[in-house]
């Protein structure tokens, strides 16, 4: 597909299922001087991951901007630990017993009262719990890959970002 004036704010979409979790094949060639892969071709083969299947592509208008898509994959990652990514416990948290730290895992995973106030993206990255008569917050961070040495250019990319989740006390921030 070229990039023309049609194509602009559209995505492609498996003609099976209508998600937008599809690839092609495709070959990248390393530039050495930016430290990237850059798309030199794309190939015939498309597939989907939500069908988990080959598929053919359609091009539709996207109907919804890019923190939905991180919120899913954050959201994803929190209450199912689906995708990329790594859960820390600070110390401070640890040192409350193993039965704190698993109602606070717990309730990180079931928590959903996200609101402009505590989430002003719309990403639900973050979220503060009463728990016990403690506070308890999750905060979500995005890197390139799990050395954490760089912050990913693009979280609402799968395939490019490497989701970390911290939960501790709020006497730790």
């Amino acid at each position: 597909m070229h990039i023309t004036a049609e194509t602009i704010g559209t995505a492609p979409r498996c003609r099976n299922c209508g998600s937008e979790r599809v690839v092609r094949d495709a070959w990248a060639c390393f530039n050495p001087e930016s430290g990237l892969w850059e798309l030199e071709a794309i190939r015939d083969g498309q597939h989907c991951h939500q069908c988990d299947a080959s598929t053919k592509l359609e091009w539709s208008s996207v109907d919804h901007p890019p923190h939905l898509r991180i919120r899913e994959l954050n959201d994803r990652f929190r209450t199912n630990g689906e995708g990329r990514g790594t859960v820390f416990v600070t110390s401070g948290l640890q040192a409350e017993g193993g039965g704190f730290v698993a109602k606070a895992v717990g309730a990180v995973r079931h928590f959903s009262d996200f609101s402009d106030d505590n989430d002003p993206w719309g990403e639900h990255d973050f979220g503060a719990i009463d728990l016990d008569g403690r506070k308890v917050f999750f905060k979500l961070n995005y890197y390139t890959d799990e050395t954490l040495s760089a912050g990913s250019a693009n979280p609402a990319n799968e395939g490019m970002t490497y989701r970390v989740m911290t939960i501790m006390l709020s006497s730790e921030y």
